[in-house]
C-alpha cells in the first residue's frame, strides 16, 4: 500500500475535517464480540492477544476492506478541489481496521501460524492484491494526487510534507496508475495471481521444512552435538510420536547449524542433501512450477509498466538506483570471495588428508566440520567454549540493553501483564531518559509453527500526526533446550540479537509526522543497514565485559579467549560471502529475465546452476545460501533485492569505522546517529541521511578490509 500500516482509531470527525467533507463514511457498527473492531485500550495499542482468536480476522477483514474503500471513495469523490489535507493526508488517517487487523495476522501468519491461519491466507491474498488495486488504480484519485503533484512548488509545504506527496504520486504511478484501462485489467489479473502463488510458495517453505526434519535412530549418531542438543532432538521425537528416536529439525538456509559439530559424516551428508532437495521432491510442496509462475508474471507486470524487467522495476526505487550499480557490485565482490572460498578448501582439505585415517574429497557437507576443527587448531578454541558466556537473557539484558542505554539512554522495564501470544514471548517496556517511548515484544525459540530466520515487525507506528509510539517486535528461532536448562547461544545467535535490535531501534527510535514514513519504511536496500552497524556492539570491549560472562560460576569471559575469537573474524569469510554473493546473483539473473527467457520448471534446478556458471560464482562446495525452492527473501518482499544486505553492508562498515574514530559507545555518538539517521525513517532521502551522519558518500573500503578482500 503507499502508505504505511498504522494502528490508531479514525474518528469519523478526524477523517471528515481531513476530506473537508460533511458526510461520513458508511461503516458497520462495531461490536465487542471482535477486538479488532475497535483499538486496543492496551498500552501504546498493544494488541489485545489474550482476546484475538482466529475467528476474528475474516468479520475483520471485510469489514475493514469495506470501511477504507468507502473512506477512499469519499477522498476521490470530494466535490471540493484537492489539497493537501482532503487528499494526501485523508489518505494517511483511511484505513485504519484494515490496518490493524493485518498487522496482526501478517505477524501471527509469521510467528504463530496454524492451518486455518494458513487458510485463511489463501482465502484472503488474492482479495489483499484486489483491494490495494482497488485503491492504487482509482483514476478519480489519481486525478486529485496528479493535480498537486503538477502544482507542488506552489503549495508552500514543509519538506515532509513534499516529500509525502511526492511519494504517493511515485506509488501511484509504479502501481499502474497510468496505464490504459486494458492495461489496467490485465495487471489486476496478475496481482491476484501473484497473490495466490506468494502466499503457496510461503505455505511450501514452512510445510515443507517440518517435512523434511531429519530422523535419527540412535544417540550415537549424534556424536558431536551437546547434551542439550541431543535433549532437543529427543524433545521433537517426542513431540513428534518418535519416542526413542531424535529429530533434526531444519532452518530454511542452506546449510545447516549442526553440521559444524556431528562427526558422523553419513548423517551430515543426508542432512546436507535434504536440505538442498527441498521444493523440488516431487511432493505437495514442491515449488518450481509456483517459482516459474511467479518469476514470469512479475516480468510480464514489469512490461506492462515500462520497465526492461522486474530488477530494473524493483531498483529503480531503491538507493542503488540501476541494475548495472548492482551487477557491478557484485561483479567486483564476487571473484574475490570465490578465490578466497578456493583457498580455504585447499586448507581443509589439507587437514583431512592430515587426520583421517582413510583421507576422503572434501564435500560441501563436511565444510562447517572441519572449518570448525581448522578454527580450534589455528585460534585455539570451539564455538562450544563461547556458548556457556552467552546465556540469551544475559545476552538481551546485559548486552543489548545495556549497550543501548549507554548509547542512547533509553531503559527497559518487564511487563509480564501485558497479554502474549505464545508462553515464551516476553514484553519490555522502553523509556526515554525516563519518558515512554514504546514497546518491544521479544520472541526467541524456534516451533512448528514459526517461520525460519530472524526478523521485526512493528504492530504500532509512531507518528506524531496521531500521536502514536511504537510497538515493535523481534522473532529469533534459537532451539529451546529442554525443561529446567539455559538457553546457551552461538557467537552468530548473539549477534543475531544485536542485529534485529538495530531494526528494532530504528522502529522505537522514530520522530516522523507521516506514518508513511515511520521507523523502517526505508528502501530495501537500505533497512538493513542501520541494524547491521548495531552488530558492532556484540564485541565491543565494554558491552562485552559486561554480558559475558558464564552462565553458572559467574565468570567473565576470558580475555585471551576473547582475544581469540576476535583475531578468528575473517576465517572463514570466503565461504560466508560466496554462499551469500551466489544467492544474491541467482536472485538477480532470475529478476533481470524476460518472461520468454524462463526456463520450464523441471529445469528450474538446471537453469540456477547455469546462472552460477555464467556469473563465475559456481562452486559445488559452496552452495548459495537458499536454493530457489526455498529462497523466501526473493518470493517476498526482498524480490530483486537480496543484495541489499552487501549494499547495506558497505553503509555500515564505513559508520563503524565512523564510530571507532569518534570514541565508540558514548552518548553523544548515539544522540548523533539517532538524530540525523535513526529517527527520520523515510522522511528524508535515504542517501541524504548517511551522508548527514558520515559527513561523507560511503567508502567500500572499510568492507573490503572487513571481509579480507583488499
Amino acid at each position: 500500500m503507499p502508505r504505511a500500516r498504522i494502528l490508531i482509531s479514525l474518528t469519523l470527525a478526524f477523517f471528515v475535517a481531513a476530506c473537508g467533507d460533511s458526510s461520513p463514511p458508511e461503516t458497520s457498527v462495531a461490536t465487542p464480540t471482535n477486538p479488532f473492531f475497535a483499538v486496543s485500550e492496551l498500552p501504546y495499542g498493544l494488541p489485545a492477544f489474550d482476546q484475538i482468536r482466529t475467528e476474528h480476522y475474516l468479520p475483520a477483514f471485510d469489514r475493514g476492506m469495506a470501511e477504507e474503500i468507502s473512506e477512499v471513495e469519499i477522498i476521490a469523490n470530494n466535490p471540493q478541489p484537492a489539497t493537501f489535507e482532503n487528499t494526501i493526508v485523508a489518505m494517511e488517517y483511511a484505513g485504519q481496521m484494515f490496518d490493524r487487523t493485518d498487522r496482526v495476522f501478517s505477524a501471527m501468519s509469521n510467528a504463530n501460524t496454524n492451518d486455518r491461519l494458513q487458510e485463511i491466507e489463501t482465502i484472503m491474498a488474492p482479495k489483499f492484491a484486489a483491494h490495494e488495486d482497488a485503491i492504487l488504480l482509482n483514476k478519480k484519485l489519481f486525478t486529485r494526487i496528479n493535480t498537486l503533484y503538477q502544482a507542488r512548488t506552489e503549495l508552500g509545504l514543509d519538506a515532509e510534507s513534499s516529500r509525502l506527496l511526492e511519494r504517493y504520486f511515485t506509488d501511484f504511478v509504479r502501481a499502474g496508475a497510468q496505464l490504459s484501462d486494458e492495461e489496467k485489467i490485465r495487471l489486476r489479473e496478475i496481482n491476484a495471481e501473484l497473490a495466490e502463488l506468494s502466499t503457496a510458495f510461503d505455505q511450501n517453505v514452512l510445510n515443507e521444512v517440518n517435512d523434511s526434519a531429519i530422523v535419527v535412530e540412535t544417540r550415537d549418531e549424534l556424536a558431536g552435538l551437546s547434551e542439550n542438543e541431543i535433549e532437543s532432538a529427543a524433545a521433537e521425537a517426542t513431540a513428534r510420536g518418535l519416542e526413542g528416536r531424535y529429530v533434526i529439525t531444519l532452518r530454511n538456509t542452506t546449510q545447516q547449524p549442526v553440521l559444524s559439530s556431528l562427526k558422523n559424516r553419513e548423517l551430515r551428508r543426508r542432512i546436507q542433501a535434504t536440505s538442498v532437495a527441498r521444493g523440488t521432491r516431487g511432493n505437495e510442496f514442491d515449488n518450481r512450477e509456483i517459482v516459474i509462475g511467479v518469476l514470469t508474471l512479475r516480468a510480464e507486470r514489469a512490461t506492462l509498466l515500462g520497465y526492461e524487467n522486474h530488477a530494473a522495476y524493483i531498483i529503480a526505487d531503491r538507493t542503488a538506483g540501476t541494475v548495472a550499480a548492482v551487477n557491478d557490485m557484485l561483479g567486483r565482490l564476487g571473484p574475490r570471495a570465490v578465490a578466497n572460498a578456493h583457498r580455504e578448501a585447499a586448507d581443509l582439505q589439507e587437514l583431512i588428508n592430515e587426520t583421517e585415517a582413510e583421507p576422503f574429497q572434501l564435500a560441501a557437507s563436511d565444510w562447517l566440520f572441519y572449518s570448525e576443527i581448522l578454527r580450534q587448531q589455528r585460534y585455539d578454541f570451539d564455538a562450544d567454549q563461547l556458548k556457556p558466556y552467552f546465556e540469551l537473557s544475559r545476552v538481551l539484558q546485559d548486552g543489548v540493553f545495556f549497550f543501548a542505554e549507554q548509547l542512547y539512554g533509553i531503559t527497559f522495564e518487564e511487563r509480564p501483564n501485558l497479554p502474549v501470544y505464545q508462553e515464551d514471548v516476553r514484553i519490555f517496556e522502553v523509556f526515554d531518559d525516563g519518558e515512554p517511548l514504546g514497546l518491544f515484544i521479544f520472541d526467541p525459540y524456534a516451533r512448528d509453527s514459526k517461520n525460519g530466520g530472524a526478523w521485526m515487525n512493528s504492530y504500532v507506528s509512531q507518528s506524531r500526526l496521531f500521536a502514536t509510539k511504537a510497538v515493535v517486535a523481534n522473532h529469533l528461532n534459537i532451539v529451546k533446550p529442554a525443561e529446567g536448562e539455559a538457553t546457551l547461544l552461538t557467537l552468530d545467535e548473539a549477534n543475531t540479537l544485536f542485529h534485529e535490535f538495530g531494526h528494532a531501534l530504528h522502529g522505537l527510535f522514530s520522530n516522523v509526522t507521516y506514518p508513511r514514513f515511520s521507523g523502517t519504511s526505508v528502501p530495501r536496500d537500505f533497512v538493513e543497514y542501520p541494524s547491521q552497524v548495531h552488530e558492532m556492539w556484540a564485541t565491543w570491549p565494554e558491552v562485552l565485559a559486561n554480558y559475558a560472562v558464564h552462565y553458572e560460576t559467574g565468570e567473565p569471559i576470558p580475555q585471551d579467549l576473547l582475544d581469540r575469537v576476535i583475531a578468528a573474524d575473517q576465517f572463514n569469510q570466503g565461504f560466508d560471502q560466496t554462499e551469500y554473493i551466489a544467492a544474491a546473483i541467482v536472485d538477480q539473473a532470475w529478476h533481470q529475465l524476460t518472461a520468454d527467457q524462463l526456463p520450464p520448471p523441471e529445469a528450474l534446478r538446471d537453469f540456477e546452476k547455469q546462472i552460477l556458471v555464467d556469473s563465475g560464482m559456481y562452486y559445488e562446495l559452496v552452495p548459495p545460501r537458499y536454493g530457489t525452492t526455498y529462497f523466501s527473501h526473493i518470493m517476498g518482499g526482498y524480490s530483486a533485492g537480496y543484495y541489499s544486505y552487501l549494499w547495506s553492508q558497505v553503509l555500515d562498515a564505513d559508520s563503524v569505522k565512523w564510530f571507532e574514530e569518534n570514541g565508540g559507545l558514548t552518548r553523544e555518538n548515539g544522540d548523533h546517529f539517532r538524530e540525523t539517521l535513526l529517527s527520520r525513517g523515510n522522511s528524508v532521502d535515504s542517501m541524504t541521511l548517511f551522508r548527514n551522519f558520515r559527513g561523507a558518500d560511503p567508502s567500500i573500503e572499510p568492507l573490503l578490509d572487513r571481509l579480507g578482500l583488499n
